[in-house]
């Protein structure tokens, strides 16, 4: 059934929006129940005392399928936004949607939130594994379309040569944009183009779009639209440079090319493609979605496996350390770091990927997620993020390079919150800790536990030190 797209149907209930910004409309989050998963994670990170959702049967909710389909009619907000907020940023139509992952998936909010940050403007490299799977798990794809028929492009590379790939579409994004900045520039230069079309192409020339507010990619956005135009007037008047101009008129507003993949590409595989890929200098971002295991394959450790974790080619617990991926890369001094968490700070989450997004150079975000593979309900995943966060397990920290300062964004709770504790506990542990004590025996787990432990507060001293210079 299809609402009518004037009429509301009489169990769509609102509120007044919140905010002078959002003064005189109404507000209401809608569910597609038919696409729901059940995964309970809206109700366990809701910080309301009485709970703004529940969980009911299926059967007892069809009504909300009228009200999703007229919630699909209504048009998106047109005011300006501050994206660097959390509020602010989910008033942006998300480009990524109904992916097929796993219920309660710790990577599918990240992606999510990149398309609504870049919208159409993103292209995607994307390593194999469970992004890919999820993220072109053809005939049919969660990225999806703005009302205008746009929306990101995506393309899968093989495991070891993803960052490559990435690199290959900045370089022809940078060279697309580039021949058409020098055809702009023959309009400026011809004797024969009107007065009005060069004033066009010089507003074209001066536009910043790395603006902190991105207002500079709308500006060209609208001055495309308007060179279009021109263009085929020129066309008509039988102007060659209009005809190539015309042709590759859109690459003018800037494209955003990020790098998607898990930590078995990035710590393992594809390393040598990914140091050399931010190596290079080139206006790349990189999304490594930290499960800390293989988690397509089957569970295999990784670079990334904690000490003392037990998984596939680790049966015995890991003995070697986690590899310190963020400041191996903060040693060329030009990328831009961030270690980011939604479900313990997405505060933080939000500011790092628009500080990653509006730096022109090389940036790598490395987000935890939580996984089944480190067997653990996925409705508690955000409360497991906080924990390993709490715990200095994953501390939260960004580099810029633009200020060449580190910044802590989580405090060290360890007095508190205890690693090698809260890992085998009831409320907050994991099989992936737990197994180990019947793997080699309680003495020598947790010896192994307390010496991760031990690592992951060296780390953070290290951190805290660098923050301080």
């Amino acid at each position: 059934m299809r609402a009518s797209c004037d009429i509301a149907p009489a169990s769509f209930e609102t509120k007044p929006a919140l905010g002078p910004k959002f003064k005189g409309l109404q507000y209401r989050m809608q569910v597609s129940v038919l696409d729901c998963t059940g995964c309970e994670n809206c109700v366990t990170v809701c910080p309301a005392k009485e709970k703004a959702l529940t969980m009911k049967p299926l059967h007892t909710q069809q009504s909300q399928e009228a009200n999703w389909e007229y919630a699909q009619t209504l048009p998106e907000y047109k005011g300006e936004l501050n994206l660097k907020t959390v509020k602010d940023s989910q008033f942006k139509k998300p480009l990524f949607e109904f992916s097929g992952a796993c219920a309660g998936c710790g990577e599918t909010p990240y992606v999510k939130l990149l398309t609504q940050l870049c919208g159409d403007r993103l292209l995607i490299a994307n390593a194999t594994g469970c992004s890919s799977i999820y993220g072109g798990n053809l005939p049919t794809t969660p990225y999806c379309q703005r009302r205008d028929g746009k929306g990101p492009a995506w393309s899968n590379s093989l495991f070891e040569d993803n960052a490559q790939f990435g690199m290959g579409m900045r370089v022809s994004a940078d060279k697309l944009h580039d021949y058409a900045m020098e055809l702009v520039g023959k309009v400026i230069a011809s004797e024969g183009a009107p007065a009005e079309f060069k004033a066009l192409c010089e507003k074209i020339k001066a536009v910043n779009q790395f603006d902190e507010k991105g207002q500079g990619v709308e500006e060209m956005r609208a001055l495309v639209k308007d060179l279009k135009v021109a263009c085929e007037a020129g066309v008509k008047a039988g102007c060659d440079i209009c005809r190539q101009l015309l042709t590759v008129a859109d690459n003018l507003v800037r494209k955003s090319v990020w790098i998607l993949g898990g930590d078995g590409w990035a710590y393992d595989i594809g390393y040598g493609g990914l140091d050399h890929v931010l190596a290079s200098g080139k206006n790349v971002k990189v999304l490594v979605m930290d499960t800390e295991v293989y988690s397509n394959t089957g569970g295999q450790a990784s670079k990334a496996t904690p000490t003392g974790a037990i998984a596939k080619f680790a049966a015995s617990g890991k003995v070697q350390a986690k590899k310190n991926l963020g400041l191996m890369q903060m040693q060329y001094k030009n990328v831009y770091i961030a270690y980011v968490s939604m479900g313990a700070n997405p505060a933080a989450t939000v500011k790092a990927f628009n500080e990653a997004e509006n730096y022109n150079g090389p940036a790598l975000i490395i987000a935890y997620a939580h996984c089944i593979e480190q067997g653990l309900l996925t409705k508690t995943g955000p409360a497991h993020q906080k924990v390993a966060v709490d715990s200095v397990h994953f501390p939260l920290w960004t580099y810029n390079p633009t200020t060449g300062k580190v910044k802590l964004d989580s405090a060290d709770k360890s007095a508190t919150v205890s690693f090698a504790k809260d890992a085998v506990s009831k409320e907050y542990g994991e099989n992936r800790f737990k197994q180990l004590i019947k793997k080699v025996g309680a003495e020598k787990a947790t010896a192994m536990l307390e010496k991760a432990e031990e690592g992951f507060k060296e780390n953070y001293a290290l951190l805290k030190k660098l923050s301080e210079m």
